[in-house]
């Protein structure tokens, strides 16, 4: 018989960490879960036993948010830390903590490196929090419009394990690969966005500046006219005399439609019609997913309970059609059952239903996790620029395409002039 260490969560959400004998890896992880406890790690035992040990789960050796020193109207100007600051901060931390530093010392070595400022006062309110003897994780939930709960509740492991080093460490990969994985999507729609601007901007110059100067070529013609010449005249004294109106009426346009767009039910209806588009429905429901998997299989990796991993990864989903499609996702885990059979299939393809079975049965739900947010990373990177190939050309055609128009519609006149003239 083998030994095998195990960390595991049970029906109320706690994580139980102790030794299973079994044959192989497989009925350790069978024997477990007859027991009603869902294997996160399972490895064979580095030697020796120990017995079953509870660990803080939901609601358990938490310890609540308690009310601490804070400058005065800091929490209205703290939204303004931006992320890579957050990161910087997180990544430095981590580096000096492993270095040998005390935290409070190593919090005061980035107070003295920082520019005067919020994020500067930030830490100070922080290192205040510390040393009135309070942890670090009720530093940082004073401060929740910049630090998330993910983040937090990575700290909070980090301490009750006491390798808070290590978890900063992981923490700054972590937001190092989410600020990657966005700074990719967003650079690449940067071209295409100024095409798209570019070709907006010449065809209004066309209709509204060079049009007209042909308009009294074409006057005496009247009806004989060709009609795409008439309709260009026409479209361009309508963009000369009102541009500023259109104008006003297209920014008060775009003003509501974000403003609608910021309601519930906006954001709804976006959500839908973005899951449903050709190219970007399947491309948002792997990024989706990759940082829902990304963020449980980090939370579960650090000793995170379950339960209330999968609350936290969900919450860190965008797309609102997806985030409801995992509210059953805790509770079905809550129920004793595996969370490879509670994954929605209109949100996970049978590629992640299948990785997250193999974690559970191998007992490394963690590192399947972390694996597949890697897989779909990696397609979510392919997928923008295979779509930014067709994009690019469609752009250019399509503006080539509404100048070619222009141009022949004036030439067309400019010939019926001359016939005439014959």
């Amino acid at each position: 018989m083998a030994v095998f260490d195990y960390r595991a969560s049970d029906r109320s959400g706690g994580l139980t960490e102790g030794v299973e004998s079994a044959a192989d890896l497989q009925s350790a992880a069978r024997a477990l879960r007859a027991r009603g406890l869902t294997p996160i790690v399972l490895k064979p035992s580095a030697g020796g036993s120990a017995m079953p040990q509870r660990i803080a789960g939901k609601g358990e050796g938490e310890a609540a948010p308690r009310a601490g020193l804070s400058l005065p109207g800091f929490g209205s100007r703290a939204e303004h830390s931006s992320a890579e600051q957050v990161l910087r901060f997180t990544s430095e931390l981590g580096i000096l903590l492993q270095a040998g530093l005390p935290l409070d010392r190593a919090m005061k070595v980035q107070i003295d490196s920082a520019d005067a400022g919020v994020h500067r006062a930030m830490m100070e309110d922080i290192l205040t929090t510390l040393k009135s003897g309070r942890s670090l994780t009720v530093g940082l939930e004073q401060h929740s419009a910049v630090f998330s709960h993910f983040y937090i509740s990575m700290v909070r492991s980090g301490e009750a394990s006491g390798n808070l080093a290590g978890v900063l460490t992981e923490l700054a990969g972590y937001l190092e690969r989410s600020r990657a994985v966005r700074s990719t999507i967003v650079s690449a729609m940067v071209y295409p966005a100024i095409l798209a601007v570019v070709a907006s901007l010449s065809v209004a110059i066309m209709l509204g500046y060079v049009v007209p100067e042909f308009e009294s070529l074409f006057e005496e013609m009247g009806d004989g006219l060709p009609m795409l010449t008439a309709i260009i005249i026409s479209l361009g004294d309508v963009v000369a005399r009102w541009w500023w109106l259109m104008a006003i009426v297209i920014g008060g346009g775009v003003s509501l439609i974000r403003k609608w767009l910021a309601t519930p039910q906006g954001r709804n209806w976006l959500d839908v019609r973005a899951l449903t588009m050709p190219l970007a429905g399947p491309l948002i429901r792997k990024f989706e997913v990759s940082r829902f998997a990304r963020t449980m299989g980090t939370l579960l990796g650090n000793g995170v309970a379950i339960l209330k991993a999968a609350d936290i990864a969900s919450g860190t989903v965008g797309n609102t059609i997806l985030r409801h499609h995992l509210d059953n996702l805790a509770p079905a885990i809550k129920r004793g059952e595996r969370m490879s059979k509670s994954m929605a299939p209109e949100m996970f393809s049978p590629l992640a239903v299948q990785m997250v079975l193999v974690g559970e049965e191998s007992g490394r739900l963690d590192m399947m996790l972390l694996e597949l947010a890697q897989v779909y990373e990696a397609e979510v990177e392919a997928d923008v620029k295979r779509a930014l190939t067709l994009l690019e050309p469609a752009l250019i055609l399509g503006m080539g395409g509404l100048i070619a128009i222009i141009i022949m519609g004036i030439l067309m006149g400019i010939l019926s002039v001359n016939t005439m003239a014959f």
